[in-house]
């Protein structure tokens, strides 16, 4: 059963149409890699599906709930389109922590932000604290950081650094998982630590799209991959399909790149 659908999506800046009509589906537990050179759409792809940047046009569902449709102008449908995109969750290629909150606090953020939203949230505050510090408490636990939680992010590695931000957008229950370049800003020994964790997701079977110019391990974890050039789908299929056997003369020379 399909848990994302993208169909006919595109998105102009100006003058310049960066994506050209973008479809694809993804299967709930899988994980789908997504490469391609610099500006060939992968990161706007990204952006768009998570509500970051609005695309021009296109349907975008989410566990058959929309997320966004460009043929929808009531404020009221459009809010409610956006409030399906919590079911999202996004990695970013910077890290984006909070300098000024420690690990926990980086993670507890969010979830508390939503909680004041509740209803019994005045009646019932100490002990849905609690649970948000122990969910968040887990979840750092998970990636490997129960020994940094009280850490701040400049008393961070940029991998333990980047494993916070995972860790904060588990907490928070997405039903799929996006990460954009996620070892782009690390050095190679990092990259590992970044790379176990998420191999570890998939493991478990969570959900994943990932951005990567990581083709070895775009091939290890992966059950789908999508070349983009020039914000079109040049070539899709499994792994060894499109790494292995690619038919598509820009693909070819893509993974050429990679041989050298």
């Amino acid at each position: 059963m399909s848990i994302l659908e993208v169909r006919d999506l595109k998105k102009n800046f100006g003058e310049t149409q960066v994506l050209k009509g973008i479809s694809f589906s993804l299967d709930k537990g899988k994980v789908l890699s997504v490469i391609g050179s610099s500006g060939s759409g992968k990161t706007t792809l990204l952006r768009c599906i998570n509500g970051l940047e609005t695309a021009t046009s296109g349907v975008i569902e989410v566990n058959g709930s929309k997320v966004f449709d460009s043929s929808v102008t009531d404020k009221k449908e459009l809010k409610a389109l956006k409030g399906n995109q919590q079911n999202i969750g996004l990695v970013f290629q910077q890290f984006n922590l909070f300098p000024q909150y420690t690990a926990l606090g980086n993670v507890t953020l969010a979830m508390k932000l939503a909680a004041k939203k509740r209803p019994d949230y005045k009646k019932n505050k100490k002990a849905i604290l609690e649970d948000i510090d122990k969910t968040a408490k887990a979840y750092l636990d998970k990636v490997g950081l129960s020994d940094k939680l009280g850490n701040y992010p400049c008393e961070l590695s940029g991998g333990q650094q980047q494993r916070v931000s995972i860790a904060r957008a588990l907490a928070m229950n997405p039903q799929i998982l996006f990460f954009d370049e996620p070892t782009s800003a690390l050095d190679p020994e990092l990259t590992g630590e970044i790379l176990k964790t998420i191999r570890q997701l998939a493991d478990e079977k969570m959900t994943m799209v990932i951005v990567t110019h990581e083709m070895n391990f775009a091939k290890d974890v992966s059950d789908q991959i999508i070349f983009m050039d020039n914000g079109i789908i040049a070539e899709a299929g499994t792994p060894e399909e499109v790494l292995i056997n690619p038919k598509n003369p820009r693909t070819q020379a893509f993974l050429r790149t990679y041989e050298k």
